[in-house]
């Protein structure tokens, strides 16, 4: 059973200090040091978020109390902070996903003048592909984002759908005020979408997939972003002319430590 004494609950002015797992002390402390030992180690990137107080306290065999006690300690050193939302790391350190490495919807031009460029939301029901993707009801409405490119001259022409879950509604503010007014009418850019959901403490991991299409000659690439959760947040469909259009991916690596 896991217990701990009046005198083994951190205090808030006691003086900063990492825990180390060599040290003889209270159990909370011990599950502290291991905690940050995995933070040091990379599971965990600055900014994400740490599993729940009952997650981790199966993974230590220890109570949610003594959970509790040591994110309190990590707190306390500046290690990790807390919101609404749970708990996030704040060691120092590259993002797992930098700005740059992602643009929403896939296949986005940069500004171009030259391009014909739209965009437009709805709440309606989505493709049924997405909704299974997304793990929605079938016939369950949801924000739907449409992007249409093509130049002056009509070529190298690009549409995109994209689906959004309920978890990415739900947690991202930005996108949940779009419920009211996504009516399709009016111009809705939302290339800061990823961005809103880094703000919100999701830590995004994409797979994009390339499939020919077999009447002509465009390619279908299918993006799926979940968080570190595994939890769906959206899905896109773009279409490219390939005989006109070319996709290029860059990749960025983080430096090594």
């Amino acid at each position: 059973m896991d217990r701990t004494t009046p005198q083994e609950h951190p205090t808030t002015n006691a003086p900063a200090q990492a825990p180390d797992p060599e040290d003889e002390g209270p159990l909370y402390w011990k599950v502290a040091a291991r905690l940050l030992g995995e933070l040091r180690a990379g599971t965990a990137a600055p900014g994400e978020r740490l599993p729940s107080e009952r997650q981790l306290a199966v993974r230590f065999g220890v109570s949610r109390e003594t959970v509790r006690q040591a994110l309190e300690v990590l707190r306390r050193d500046g290690l990790v902070a807390t919101d609404r939302r749970g708990s996030h790391v704040t060691l120092p350190g590259l993002p797992v996903e930098a700005p740059a490495t992602l643009t929403f919807p896939v296949g986005a031009r940069a500004a171009d003048p030259g391009a014909g460029d739209r965009a437009t939301v709805t709440w309606e029901t989505p493709p049924p592909e997405h909704a299974a993707a997304l793990g929605l009801a079938p016939l369950r409405p949801t924000l739907v984002h449409r992007y249409h490119s093509a130049a002056a001259d009509g070529s190298a022409l690009r549409t995109a759908v994209t689906s959004f879950s309920a978890v990415a509604l739900a947690e991202v503010e930005e996108l949940g005020r779009y419920r009211d007014r996504a009516d399709g009418s009016g111009a809705a850019q939302l290339r800061r979408a990823y961005d809103w959901m880094r703000r919100a403490g999701l830590t995004l991991h994409h797979r994009d997939s390339i499939t020919p299409l077999t009447d002509g000659p465009s390619v279908r690439v299918t993006r799926r972003v979940h968080d570190q959760f595994a939890r769906p947040l959206e899905i896109t469909d773009l279409i490219v002319d390939a005989r006109q259009d070319a996709l290029v991916y860059e990749f960025t690596l983080p430096a090594a430590v």
